[in-house]
């Protein structure tokens, strides 16, 4: 296989890495129809509410694609940063624009991964040693584990088929 090929291939399976679905739940999955009462609740025992849990994910892939893209930009606090404080959305809209936005990230994540032009291998001039590579796969794990996170709270409170 020539290495156009296999570079061709690489990127069709980071793609369909980040879009889900093939191991676990995709992203639409685990946040359409959630009911509104149910989205600042803690499951007994569980860290994290589904609104935490959802901008959490939101914040952390925007912080991965802006460091990706953006040499001026500055990564949140860790922790405090990367987690809302409060357990619950301050009204729908807030919900619906968390999950708008991680929509759209996500679209440029895999915009950038599907660039021909974006050298995969070639370190990010601006890291130290990261590569497109490696932030689109963090970016595919972390929501990964996350959106596994949610599914189970979600399961937890009653609220998945």
């Amino acid at each position: 296989m020539e290495t156009l090929d296999c570079h061709a291939a690489l990127r069709r399976h980071v793609l369909e890495l980040l879009s889900g679905g093939h191991a676990h739940a995709t992203f639409d999955q685990a946040v359409n129809n959630f009911p509104a009462n149910l989205r600042g609740k803690k499951p007994k025992g569980g860290e994290h509410s589904p609104w935490q849990i959802l901008e959490h994910l939101r914040i952390a892939q925007w912080d991965i694609l802006e460091f990706s893209r953006d040499p001026k930009h500055k990564s949140p606090e860790w922790p405090s940063g990367y987690w809302p404080v409060k357990p619950a959305p301050p009204d729908e809209k807030a919900w619906n624009k968390s999950v708008r936005a991680f929509r759209k990230d996500l679209r440029a994540l895999s915009a950038l991964v599907a660039h021909e032009t974006t050298d995969l291998f070639a370190p990010i001039p601006h890291g130290a040693g990261q590569t497109i590579l490696r932030e689109a796969l963090l970016a595919a794990d972390h929501n990964a584990y996350h959106l596994g996170e949610l599914v189970l709270v979600r399961r937890l409170l009653g609220a998945w088929k």
